[in-house]
């Protein structure tokens, strides 16, 4: 498949999400390099929505390392339990956060993020690392957002 992706502007952003996972699904097809896919999946999210920030964090030696990611420098690891990210982990949920100022004991990488979506990456049953997303809007994200990054995560092979 070639790597471009065509972008849906218009539409609902259920439409845009529907037109999206598909030429994700392609992009992944074959490739089994963690990285590789992490960093296309970042990519395709944010030029499709143009969200502030997009990338993974992995678990290793029991804290959060900074994967793959489009946006600007963002914090490097993370403990479990801690901001936005450390608490999805810890929880193994995702958590919507439409004002980050507004979430007890928030890690502000940025000043320019004002709302937050942060999924959980499973393998095995356990979390291995998480898929966040910043918004410089505050209430960007909502259960459409949860449903469908859900289902991008799902595409994604962890122990390949």
């Amino acid at each position: 498949m070639a790597e471009d992706l065509q972008i849906t502007a218009s539409g609902s952003k259920e439409e845009q999400y529907q037109s999206l996972i598909p030429q994700i699904e392609g992009l992944l097809y074959g490739e089994t390099d963690l990285i590789a896919n992490l960093a296309n999946v970042a990519a395709a999210l944010k030029e499709q929505f143009k969200w502030f920030w997009v990338g993974f964090y992995l678990v290793k030696n029991d804290e959060l390392v900074l994967g793959p990611f489009q946006g600007p420098v963002a914090c490097t690891r993370i403990a479990k339990g801690r901001g936005v990210c450390g608490t999805a982990w810890d929880k193994a949920e995702t958590l919507i956060v439409p004002d980050v100022d507004a979430f007890p004991g928030h890690i502000a990488c940025s000043s320019l993020s004002r709302s937050e979506i942060v999924l959980p990456l499973f393998s095995h049953g356990e979390v291995i690392g998480v898929l966040d997303v910043d918004s410089s809007e505050l209430n960007e994200f909502d259960e459409t957002d949860s449903k469908y990054l859900t289902q991008v995560i799902g595409l994604i092979k962890f122990n390949a």
